[in-house]
């Protein structure tokens, strides 16, 4: 009956449906938040309107992903020098 189960839990559609969903998963939280990560640190200051609209849609969209990836990256302006008098 267990070698049955297995053999049932193992066939090989239920394995390539596994990877599907790991591949979209790993899309989803992982692949694409790390790039709009990227396009939003070089887009943020020079977005038009319709862009800037569009990136609102994609960061309500990937919410999860980002929040994810916020722990670990870190995208703060870097320090100005200010010129001494």
């Amino acid at each position: 009956m267990m070698e049955t189960l297995l053999n049932a839990l193992m066939s090989d559609e239920n394995v390539l449906l596994a990877a599907i969903y790991l591949a979209l998963g790993g899309a989803y939280l992982l692949v694409i938040p790390l790039a709009l990560f990227f396009y939003l640190q070089n887009r943020w200051n020079v977005a038009g309107s319709i862009e800037r609209l569009l990136l609102y849609f994609l960061v309500f969209m990937f919410f999860p992903g980002l929040i994810v990836l916020s722990l670990f990256l870190n995208f703060r302006p870097k320090p100005r020098k200010v010129p001494q008098t």
